[in-house]
């Protein structure tokens, strides 16, 4: 695919680990690094590639810029639902941030200081992925009761709510309401399941826009001090949702994506358990999932 109409340069070599910043740094997840600026949290989105929970050994080149551009295109659509993690000032400090270290100023986010919550907030609309295998064994999705007979990939009689435990290694797992109330509070949580609808919904809106069917997605909140719900992480991105071509839908087996679902394809093919260490990616992995992220890039946010 032509890099050369982006408006930010995309690197050569996959950046696998920020190094060389005078910052501390306070958490390393799957796909982002967090360093302490003091009054706030400088976010990075390395080129590392996760799937089912492990970071595989190959990056994809650029992979944290374009998602990293994503997320800011919706966080500024989010402010009309609600409060995110951005800093006020964040342009100008991304930019001076940018000056000393220009390889990191279109992969990084200058954060405020949050608490995350310990659950991440999914939303399906589609019948996919854990969703779809929970549909096969149960003939229902988690919680919810289902129409009978429905096909893998069917859109859902209205979007669902369900909510997962948020591992800082290993699978996630899935959680029902009552227990994720429980463990965030009844206020918090119907805060979260109603934020969570309403950006799936915008989210949808858009990609319909763009020709593209937002099948599920992820969302994670944090809280201040006060205890107010704000939006955090990254949000519509290719690592944390489904999108498909929706001129390519056809309800009855997986469909093509715009995602991370290439390389997932390509692991379940393999005798894998899903447990690290991680199998080799092949180049034409690589390439074609950059290619699907860059191309969810165009579509929706130019």
């Amino acid at each position: 695919m032509n890099f050369s109409n982006l408006p930010f340069s995309m690197p050569e070599k996959a950046l696998l680990e920020v190094v060389g910043l005078p910052y501390p740094l306070v958490a390393s997840g799957k796909v982002r690094e967090v360093f302490d600026l003091g009054d706030a949290f400088l976010m990075v989105a390395t080129d590392r590639v996760s799937a089912f929970d492990v970071v595989m050994r190959e990056g994809l080149a650029g992979k944290g810029i374009v998602l990293t551009q994503i997320s800011l295109y919706w966080f500024a659509r989010a402010t009309a639902l609600t409060r995110h993690h951005l800093v006020d000032d964040h342009a100008a400090r991304i930019a001076a941030l940018g000056r000393d270290y220009p390889e990191l100023q279109y992969r990084s986010m200058i954060v405020k200081k949050l608490k995350p919550l310990p659950i991440e907030a999914v939303v399906r609309g589609y019948l996919s992925g854990s969703g779809w295998k929970s549909y096969q064994e149960t003939g229902k999705l988690f919680e919810y009761a289902l129409p009978e007979a429905l096909k893998e990939s069917a859109q859902l009689p209205e979007p669902l709510f369900t909510p997962t435990t948020k591992a800082a290694s290993g699978h996630d797992l899935p959680i029902n309401c009552v227990d994720a109330a429980q463990l965030i509070g009844e206020t918090c949580f119907e805060q979260v399941r109603e934020v969570s609808l309403q950006l799936y919904q915008m989210g949808v809106a858009r990609a319909a826009e763009a020709g593209i069917l937002l099948a599920d997605t992820k969302f994670e909140f944090g809280t201040d001090g006060a205890g107010q719900l704000y939006l955090i992480d990254e949000v519509l991105t290719p690592d944390s949702s489904r999108f498909w071509p929706m001129e390519s839908y056809a309800p009855g087996g997986p469909q093509p994506s715009y995602d991370k679902q290439f390389v997932r394809d390509y692991l379940e093919s393999l005798d894998w358990d899903k447990s690290p260490p991680a199998p080799s990616l092949p180049e034409t992995v690589l390439s074609g999932t950059l290619n699907r992220y860059i191309e969810a890039y165009a579509k929706i946010v130019r």
